[in-house]
């Protein structure tokens, strides 16, 4: 019987290789997680694979949208598998934490740009800054 994520990846059009299944695996238990974290939870399970094998499978995920790279400001590539609507994103400045925001317009692009430059807009990706309740309690 296959799996959820087994039957994600022949939908997308993807083989579904123990490698994809273990890295759709880890971040659906661990969202906003970069390459080397998602590296080291399929390495337990996959004694076999390299970091290089992760970052291609990622490659090939998003690619497949079956997951999404949020790239912030001084942080490696994360990625999520929260791909099927239109959210942003909150993060740290002081710890790097990332928490999903969920788009106020609720559709796809959430601002208006003054001028498109003749683009066709499809959607606006958008990262707040702040601090988290851990670092603000640990500076109380």
């Amino acid at each position: 019987m296959e799996t959820n994520n087994e039957l994600a990846l022949r939908d997308a059009g993807l083989r579904a290789t123990a490698g994809r299944v273990a890295v759709l695996d880890a971040l659906g238990s661990m969202p906003h997680s970069d390459a080397d974290r998602v590296f080291r939870v399929v390495l337990s399970a996959l004694p076999t694979t390299s970091i290089q094998s992760v970052h291609n499978i990622l490659a090939d995920l998003t690619a497949a949208g079956l997951t999404r790279r949020i790239e912030p400001a001084g942080s490696a590539a994360l990625y999520e598998r929260r791909v099927s609507d239109n959210h942003h994103h909150v993060v740290c400045s002081q710890c790097g934490a990332v928490a999903d925001v969920d788009c106020v317009v609720g559709h796809a692009p959430c601002l208006a740009p003054s001028s498109t430059a003749g683009f066709t807009v499809q959607t606006a990706e958008v990262t707040f800054w702040g601090i988290c309740p851990d670092c603000a309690a640990s500076a109380a």
